[in-house]
């Protein structure tokens, strides 16, 4: 039998989330049996290369589950406002719902509203803490279970929970690892929450580190960057913004690479190496295991030699 299956009978949640990070706590909630009296995710948006209107994981799923979904454009509205404390839950649960809540809103539940958060707090508070630990270089990182204030990821820490970074891992590989970590951490410790025998820690403010939201430029490789650098970037804008480097005035982007160490180019160089591509960059060189051309399939580093026939521009364009 599943052991949380029924723990949280009972217990009417306010779940707020939008990308597919968050669908595992809320499937989660369900599962230990929480009354989710609605869901909240961020409106339907434009997305994709031909600009289709898509509806955020979070709302299919709360759809499919048969809750009840909202997608106020803010928070501050007292329509809504008013709405969330006619659904008397006993507490909120966020994970990256994508908005700022203000205070009204994180005083309405009886014990507050709790975050799923995919870092280790204090490190990396902010938008894109799965990226950042990536492009950082760490080899452990987590997921926090907070209590929200005002203050961005700056709330007490009920619970942390740790995994490795491993050597191949990517922003797209890493995320879904955390995102069920997440989830079962927050179902073993809501009802001790609920309850009040667990209680949260202050964060040590003199630790905290900061991460900022992506963009798309943010994946152009910098001529300042060490291979291995250049290589922890590939891995963390995968699967978006993506990697890229400018080659033939066009956007090449490097989805798999791996480093050769050297000290013998100047960054922005390309050479020939074990019949794949390589850029060369502080301290060694980028070798490209898999590239994509704009509009094109994605290529092996060979595949990508072979049309260029095998000869390569002497440089290429690094931020």
């Amino acid at each position: 039998m599943d052991p949380v299956a029924g723990q949280l009978t009972g217990t009417r949640v306010v779940f707020m989330g939008s990308p597919e990070f968050a669908v595992p706590s809320l499937r989660a909630l369900v599962g230990a049996g929480a009354t989710v009296v609605a869901a909240l995710s961020q409106p339907d948006r434009p997305s994709g290369r031909g600009g289709r209107v898509q509806a955020p994981p979070v709302k299919l799923t709360a759809i499919e589950l048969g809750i009840q979904v909202l997608q106020p454009e803010t928070l501050r509205d007292q329509t809504i406002q008013a709405h969330l404390r006619s659904l008397q839950a006993a507490v909120f649960v966020v994970a990256a719902y994508g908005k700022i809540l203000p205070q009204v809103v994180l005083d309405v539940p009886r014990r507050g509203c709790l975050n799923v958060h995919a870092s280790l707090l204090p490190r990396w508070r902010g938008a894109s803490p799965i990226t950042a630990a990536i492009l950082a270089g760490d080899t452990v990182t987590g997921v926090s279970i907070m209590e929200l204030v005002r203050k961005m990821d700056a709330g007490p820490v009920i619970s942390r929970v740790e995994t490795p970074v491993l050597r191949e891992d990517t922003t797209g590989t890493l995320e879904p690892r955390l995102a069920a970590l997440g989830a079962a951490e927050l179902v073993r410790i809501l009802s001790g929450w609920l309850s009040g025998e667990l209680v949260a820690s202050p964060q040590d403010e003199d630790a905290a580190t900061y991460c900022h939201l992506i963009s798309k430029n943010d994946g152009h490789l910098a001529a300042s960057m060490t291979a291995e650098e250049a290589e922890r970037a590939v891995r963390a804008y995968n699967p978006w913004p993506g990697a890229f480097v400018s080659y033939r005035s066009e956007r090449l982007a490097i989805w798999r690479a791996r480093v050769v160490p050297s000290d013998s180019a100047r960054p922005g160089a390309t050479a020939v190496t074990g019949r794949r591509p390589a850029i060369a960059f502080g301290g060694g060189w980028l070798v490209l295991e898999e590239v994509q051309r704009p509009g094109g399939k994605r290529l092996t580093g060979e595949q990508f030699l072979a049309g260029e026939h095998g000869t390569l521009e002497p440089t290429v364009g690094l931020a």
